[in-house]
């Protein structure tokens, strides 16, 4: 890998620029065709913005220097690291909390790495730029299949309502252990009559992230004697 050129000539510019495009466009349109906040042109945007910072150290590069005539000292490096701290609130940005799931890591990651990218190509470093370039399409087109089939763990919360007798909590605790699931007794009351029964349990169990398949707590809301079932996934 060259050193940055203390002279820029044209071309290598183009020749970054370009490169930079093509790294924003094909990590953006993965973001983009997932729906995410920070879709194309964002992603695009960010990579333009790290390689035009660079290109803006290498033009400066023959002025870092302190001479005798002139009391001027640059700090180049601040330029790239300014980009990638101001990158990281764009980030903050796309990350969200709905549901007690935790959203948009991916999305935030995505940004970072394609600033660095952008710096890379930016800083005249093409090989180092299109290898960060190809492992990055890599891990975001085809690891996303592969991450999507490994089983994770799943933990919800369950609140049921039942009468004693029609209803029988134990058969439902069975089958849900059967499924796999972990159950832990958060809180439970009963009635005046000591024949109606509130009880809330967190529930945990392994599924693949996309799977429609949940524990047998659902069916119960059709079992006789229950009167209500609350469910909501927090992991």
């Amino acid at each position: 890998m060259s050193p940055m050129p203390l002279i820029l000539e044209w071309p290598d510019v183009c020749i970054r620029i370009v490169l930079a495009v093509v790294a924003g466009v094909l990590i953006g349109l993965n973001r983009g065709e997932s729906g995410k906040v920070a879709g194309l042109r964002t992603t695009l945007l960010v990579c333009l913005a790290a390689c035009l910072a660079m290109l803006q150290v290498n033009a400066l590069l023959a002025q870092s220097g302190k001479t005798a005539q002139s009391m001027i000292q640059l700090d180049l490096m601040r330029l790239p690291l300014g980009i990638l701290s101001g990158v990281g609130f764009i980030g903050a940005g796309a990350i969200l909390r709905k549901d007690g799931l935790v959203l948009g890591v991916t999305t935030a990651a995505t940004l970072w790495f394609v600033t660095v990218v952008g710096l890379c190509f930016g800083g005249g470093q093409l090989a180092l730029g299109g290898i960060g370039l190809v492992l990055g399409i890599v891990v975001l087109w085809f690891m996303k299949a592969v991450e999507m089939r490994i089983p994770r763990d799943k933990q919800a919360e369950l609140k049921i309502v039942y009468e004693r007798g029609p209803f029988s909590m134990e058969t439902l605790v069975e089958s849900m252990r059967a499924y796999g699931c972990s159950l832990t007794t958060i809180a439970g009351s009963a009635g005046a009559n000591g024949n109606r029964v509130e009880e809330r349990f967190k529930v945990k169990w392994r599924a693949a992230p996309k799977s429609l398949d949940v524990p047998p707590f659902v069916e119960a809301a059709s079992a006789a004697g229950v009167e209500t079932v609350e469910w909501s996934i927090t992991r």
